[in-house]
């Protein structure tokens, strides 16, 4: 999986596209299908990913682009910086119910979700008839609270897929690369999209850079750089 390097970007901003700006474009098209015109919600909104997501889904003309987000800090970044229609706070809101008014009861098209179990009912409940939810991780865990009503599945016609990158085999992350470079890289090399970086730390800080990513305050990616000293 190979992609020329964009001349104007450091290597430093290179480094945080190849993992986070793959697992955006494989959870939207490869996985989720994304087409122009419909509406997307983005849960963890600041994290890189999302970050990466945020742009794909502007660029190819979403209706709408939600995210969820754990400060107001990082929902302001969303919508002032990156482009977001409208972000919740989690702590705050019961976001599912915050996305239904939002969409005047409709839902949202798709939902890329990084938390699992917790998220599982909230996102039965936010997405549209016939949408698409995509997991790609259990940050809240894996086992489902009791009580879940699993109807939305039948009464929306939902798909709820889960998806990973390593696993794949190589034609598949092919194909990924492709979508990638027909997606993004045009806006790389023009500076439409951008790669936000909180912190470039040298390895031998690598200790730091963990304290920093647990933390949970950052908004973009976290670099390391090795033998520059």
């Amino acid at each position: 999986m190979l992609i020329h390097k964009p001349d104007h970007l450091s290597w430093e901003e290179a480094a945080g596209i190849p993992e986070t700006w793959s697992t955006a474009t494989q959870a939207m098209y490869l996985v989720g299908d994304f087409k122009p015109g419909k509406s997307i919600l983005w849960h963890a909104g600041a994290s890189s990913v999302s970050i990466a997501g945020i742009q794909l889904s502007l660029a190819d003309k979403a209706s709408a682009i939600y995210v969820t987000a754990g400060s107001q800090e990082k929902i302001d970044f969303c919508v002032k910086e990156l482009g977001a229609t409208a972000g919740f706070n989690y702590h705050e809101q019961d976001w599912s119910k915050e996305i239904l008014k939002a969409t005047n009861g409709k839902g949202v098209d798709m939902i890329i979700d990084f938390i699992g179990a917790s998220y599982f009912q909230g996102n039965l409940n936010a997405a549209a008839m016939d949408g698409r939810i995509v997991t790609l991780g259990a940050m809240g865990g894996i086992q489902l609270p009791a009580g879940v009503d699993m109807s939305a599945f039948i009464r929306k016609r939902l798909r709820y897929e889960g998806s990973s990158l390593r696993s794949r085999d190589p034609e598949y992350q092919g194909r990924l690369r492709d979508s990638l470079a027909n997606h993004a890289l045009p806006k790389f090399k023009d500076g439409s999209f951008k790669i936000p970086i909180e912190k470039v730390f040298p390895f031998e800080e690598i200790v730091d850079a963990h304290k920093l990513m647990e933390s949970n305050k950052t908004k973009g990616k976290i670099i390391c750089t090795i033998g520059q000293n």
